[in-house]
């Protein structure tokens, strides 16, 4: 059983190389709405809570609790709200080396649907604000493996990041969690960072917006186009994969499902963690379907578990 397998590993994660976490750390005000509001609409949706959030964060927060250390690039502004995401920070242990005060943090609110499903109204902060000496201020080993999101590779920073990740040693691995800003990337942007050769972490919609029909066929098809990593999310039927050595599916996690935020970036948080341990691709890919899987069943994005809680989860499974 995957599961056996799984609990066999998780004591063995900790650092065989820096992992660092580029992104944004933002306010999450999650609500509960019966549906998407319309055009010219007027709804009632019922506050759940504020969470700090942000893909990048949330990340830092699942390899902590999993026990592996991250350089968190993260930056914290000036303002209510990163003050509010500091002292957040603080309490969860999770420390940034990167400060901008000319602006504050964004936010962002989460209309949470009855099947769990979540949309996003986002306004941005220092967090889309990169420049090339924020950049260079972050030391990198030389075989770092270096997470970045979609959301800001979408920002007006997006060419910053792209040209300072070119500049990277040929040793550094770069994984891209694209996210539902995908279709906002310029293709010339696109092209340039899939040269790189990054792992790349897609779900069902952000493949479908590059124009996947079946999933088997686009995992086969995108290692031959691109020469680079693919995980292919694919909901409560697991994740595709395919690399230079091998492809297939690595098997989902059943959850009872509470809502979605941070679904995705806690299964990159469990992939990453497994990476940086020195674990093989699918062996993380499988850490990141059960923390995925715990994370959904909990109310919020922030909630990964640590390595006692994912053995005890998987030994209830």
């Amino acid at each position: 059983m995957p599961h056996n397998a799984l609990l066999q590993l998780i004591p063995t994660l900790r650092n065989q190389r820096q992992l660092c976490v580029i992104g944004a750390a933002v306010i999450d005000i999650v609500t509960d709405t019966p549906a998407l509001p319309t055009r010219g609409g007027d709804i009632e949706v019922a506050e759940k809570g504020l969470h700090i959030g942000g893909c990048a964060l949330n990340i830092a927060i699942a390899l902590n609790r999993l026990g592996v250390e991250s350089l968190n690039a993260l930056p914290l502004g000036k303002g209510n709200w990163a003050s509010l995401i500091e002292k957040s920070m603080a309490e969860k242990g999770i420390v940034s080396m990167l400060r901008n005060e000319r602006a504050d943090n964004g936010w962002c609110m989460a209309l949470v649907e009855p099947d769990g499903e979540r949309t996003f109204i986002s306004v941005s902060g220092v967090e889309n604000q990169w420049d090339t000496d924020l950049l260079t201020s972050i030391e990198l080993n030389d075989d770092a493996l270096i997470y970045v999101s979609g959301y800001q590779l979408a920002s007006e920073s997006g060419d910053v990041l792209v040209s300072w990740l070119e500049s990277q040693p040929e040793a550094t691995d770069i994984f891209v969690d694209f996210g539902p800003r995908i279709a906002d990337v310029p293709p010339q942007l696109f092209s340039r960072l899939l040269a790189l050769k990054p792992i790349v972490s897609l779900n069902r919609q952000e493949a479908e917006v590059l124009g996947m029909v079946s999933s088997e066929a686009f995992t086969q098809s995108w290692y031959q186009k691109y020469q680079c990593p693919l995980i292919l999310r694919i909901d409560s039927d697991g994740a595709l994969f395919a690399d230079e050595k091998t492809s297939g599916c690595v098997l989902p996690f059943k959850a009872n499902v509470v809502d979605t935020i941070g679904a995705g970036d806690s299964h990159a948080g469990g992939v990453l963690a497994g990476l940086a341990s020195g674990w093989e691709l699918p062996d993380a890919m499988l850490l990141g379907n059960a923390v995925a899987s715990y994370v959904v069943s909990h109310q919020g994005g922030d909630c990964a578990p640590s390595q006692k809680e994912i053995s005890d989860y998987l030994l209830r499974y």
